[in-house]
């Protein structure tokens, strides 16, 4: 038997995802018409011997209630949320809950950050970490980054046997292109490593009262449970080549909904709508309206015959999308309205939102340099040296109104704002 654990954080992570995460939790966000950590479940209960996903963070449980009982009546496996009293870090909240983990006596179980995307090779993962038999507590799932932005990552070294020898969590200098996925194998022995910290912090906490305002029980994975174990031989590294990327920021999601999408192709085909132009199930084969894959649209939207959607858009529940409307690589969450003739391009409309007729919104992709082998995301800060708006992609939060005719570039806009005028590289607060 398998399990797999959720590290989902709580409400004061995330902030880089704001204003997105004002009204979603960011685990809950949609990506390619599913919520992030829906991938990540989906991803688990296509191996047959996983019986059990936990989902860990600090988020208050009545923001995730609902999607626990959906998923639960969704898939045959039994998933549960369990609400961390404070931030307790990557590892502290797995010990905390240990007894949980270990109920049942897996023999492994996966971990998995709520922040990644992927295509997730978890039974090549599983299969691997097995294969090394019991030397091995704990096996990474690496990929190749460029020299430049490794040491945004947990940089590995690998010796002999794929054995982790050297592991440094965003070093200061260039370590190793291998970077972590922040995807785990875990043997059940690793409880013991991680009670050897818990037990030692808490002797530091009695004597010191620690200054830095963490819980006692706060353990990082990455640092105080990976960084010791590296060279001891029990530590393993998977290096793959599937899709992976972080989704720290909103222009990320735009990304990972691209990849996401792709991905339907093989695993849910159903997911899609189709090239060309499609036929509604309800009507006498009225058009629903152009496409150019790869698109999801939900059943509950409403889009006009003219309009075109694609490559790369999602269409949220209740959407309604007027004549001429011309959208692509964009996201658009639930109950939005886009009226006749408007351009949305690399943007992300938020749930409410009403555009108005011939208006223009448009952002800047900050997709990974195509040129360079392995690239990853940039997740640049907002603001660059000097103080101005750093070019990215444009959204709009929660019940926004965009007016007729206006010009949207690069701008963020705060909930519950009606735009007057247009606006270029702004945030409207």
């Amino acid at each position: 038997m398998l399990k797999a654990v959720i590290l989902i954080g709580g409400p004061e992570k995330g902030t880089r995802f704001r204003p997105l995460s004002l009204d979603t939790p960011k685990p809950l966000f949609p990506v390619a018409g599913k919520p992030i950590i829906q991938h990540h479940i989906e991803a688990c209960v296509r191996i047959k011997e996983l019986k059990e996903i936990l989902i860990l963070g600090f988020y208050p449980p009545s923001q995730m209630q609902q999607f626990v009982s959906n998923m639960q009546n969704l898939y045959d496996v039994n998933i549960r949320y369990l609400l961390e009293f404070t931030s307790l870090g990557t590892a502290g909240g797995m010990y905390h809950f240990r007894d949980q983990i270990r109920s049942g006596n897996p023999s492994a179980f996966f971990v998995l950050n709520g922040d990644v995307c992927a295509d997730f090779p978890l039974q090549q993962l599983y299969d691997f970490h097995a294969g090394k038999g019991d030397r091995a507590l704990v096996t990474i799932m690496g990929t190749e980054a460029t020299r430049q932005q490794a040491v945004h990552y947990g940089c590995l070294v690998l010796g002999k046997n794929e054995e982790v020898t050297h592991y440094v969590e965003k070093p200061r200098s260039y370590v190793s292109t291998l970077i972590n996925c922040g995807v785990y194998c875990c043997s059940m022995e690793i409880f013991s490593r991680m009670g050897a910290v818990f037990h030692s912090k808490q002797l530091d906490y009695n004597s010191l009262n620690n200054g830095n305002g963490k819980d006692s029980g706060h353990i990082q994975f990455e640092q105080e449970i990976l960084t010791p174990l590296a060279g001891t031989g029990k530590m393993f590294a998977l290096q793959v080549n599937n899709w992976w990327s972080q989704v720290k920021t909103a222009g990320s999601a735009i990304y990972a909904n691209r990849h996401y999408l792709a991905l339907y192709k093989n695993t849910h085909p159903e997911r899609l709508a189709n090239a060309g132009q499609k036929t509604s199930e309800h009507s006498q084969g009225s058009l629903i309206c152009n496409i150019v894959p790869d698109v999801h649209i939900h059943p509950t939207a409403s889009v006009h015959p003219t309009a075109t959607l694609g490559p790369n858009v999602s269409i949220g529940p209740g959407v309604v999308i007027g004549p001429g409307v011309r959208i692509r690589e964009s996201i658009i969450l639930e109950n939005a309205v886009i009226k006749d003739h408007t351009l949305v391009l690399h943007s992300i409309v938020g749930r409410g939102s009403q555009i108005g007729m011939w208006a223009r919104v448009e952002g800047t992709p900050s997709d990974p340099d195509p040129n360079k082998p392995f690239a990853k995301m940039e997740n640049p800060p907002l603001f660059n040296n000097d103080g101005r708006l750093n070019p990215s992609i444009t959204i709009l939060g929660y019940a926004v109104s965009v007016p007729s005719e206006m010009i949207l570039l690069n701008s963020i806009v705060l909930p519950h704002k009606e735009l007057s005028r247009s606006f270029k590289n702004e945030i409207i607060l």
